[in-house]
């Protein structure tokens, strides 16, 4: 988007790792920030090395993470380097970090003490399991967040060992929650020119993906079991095995199921049981009559399925291993795949005024901009 993007003019400092932060900045820089990405010189973000696959050397879940930002390392040990971060802190707008805790003020490098120096900075903590209370110190990764804040005790199925979402869903949330608050922070800066410490962490937002299951056990007791691919408050609400693949289903609403009853063969008395009229009792009765849409399912295609649902307007659709995702014609059709580096990857889920914003940019080697970055400080 150039100089017309909306953060174009902005100086983000990435002391990140992994996800949660890199996600971050990686928004920042495709919304037009520059994005400096601060890394170990020995090691790097330690996302460089998960895979493979590989490119460049680097892993492709990094390339998927830090497109468009600039790569400087320092040795924090070393009082010249350390010296440079803390300068380039001061020159920056916004500050984004998930080191582990303590790590910066092991060196000297404290939120305060940069904020008495640079009143307009906007500095962003993103941690595991919040800044204060007893797991604060405790170290985490996405997993240990989808686990301690219930998002597995009600993924997959009863009676089944547990699931973890197969996406990084807490670490990338939480780097949209960091991005929000920023943004937010940014906008009052206009009015105050005063800077302001964002903190959030995987445990909160996992709690925030948790709002529905949570909220049922405080006013009931409940406590949520899993319903793979279904829904605890919602049936039919999930996917159903056709002859020849499995079809998602989401009859959200009382029409929406007699409609899927008039659409799918066999099932018209269903539609008119006083039994099941009702979602509330759907979900209670679910046992009974989850089995009769299986069966009415089960001797069609997904072709035959979603021609029928669609026909009647109730909404569907199959379900698509990646291999299919990519090569979707919808998935083309939206424009959320950018070009960088010789690869497609997925750009940013908005547009703004019609364009999708982008950086544009590849992901940096490690340390591919120390002579530049350097120069200016």
């Amino acid at each position: 988007m150039g100089n017309s993007a909306p953060l174009h003019g902005l100086t983000v400092l990435e002391l990140g790792h992994s996800v949660a932060a890199p996600f971050a900045g990686l928004i920042l820089a495709d919304l037009g920030a520059r994005v400096i990405k601060i890394e170990n010189p020995m090691t790097g973000d330690y996302a460089r090395g998960w895979g493979p696959p590989f490119h460049k050397e680097d892993a492709t879940v990094f390339h998927a993470l830090n497109r468009g930002k600039e790569s400087i390392t320092l040795d924090f040990s070393d009082p010249g380097q350390l010296a440079v971060l803390k300068r380039l802190m001061l020159d920056a707008d916004a500050v984004i970090q998930n080191l582990r805790p303590g790590l910066l003020k092991k060196f000297g490098v404290d939120f305060e003490d940069v904020r008495t120096q640079s009143p307009g900075l906007i500095w962003c903590d993103i941690g595991a399991f919040g800044k204060t209370g007893p797991l604060s110190s405790k170290l985490g990764y996405d997993p240990l967040a989808q686990a301690s804040t219930g998002i597995m005790s009600v993924t997959g199925e009863v009676n089944r060992p547990p699931v973890r979402v197969g996406v990084s869903l807490v670490d990338m949330g939480s780097g949209m929650w960091a991005v929000i608050g920023m943004l937010s922070a940014l906008f009052e800066r206009t009015k105050s020119n005063k800077g302001a410490h964002i903190a959030t962490s995987l445990f909160e937002t996992g709690l925030s993906w948790m709002t529905m299951p949570l909220a049922a056990h405080a006013v009931s007791g409940e406590v949520r079991k899993p319903y793979g691919s279904g829904l605890a408050e919602i049936v039919p609400y999930q996917a159903f095995e056709a002859s020849d693949g499995w079809v998602m289903i989401a009859a959200g609403n009382d029409k929406l199921f007699k409609k899927l009853c008039q659409g799918l063969p066999g099932l018209d008395a269903l539609g008119s049981d006083p039994r099941f009229s009702l979602n509330r009792d759907r979900v209670t009765r679910r046992h009974e009559l989850l089995p009769q849409i299986e069966a009415a399912i089960a001797v069609m295609t997904v072709a035959e399925v979603g021609a029928a649902l669609d026909g009647v307007g109730v909404p569907n659709c199959p379900l698509l291993t990646i291999d299919k995702v990519w090569t979707h014609p919808q998935t083309e059709a939206v424009g959320i795949l950018t070009e960088a580096d010789g690869y497609k990857w997925v750009g940013m889920p908005f547009t703004i005024d019609d364009a999708r914003p982008t950086s544009g940019g590849i992901a940096p080697a490690l340390g591919a901009h120390n002579e530049t970055i350097r120069q200016e400080c």
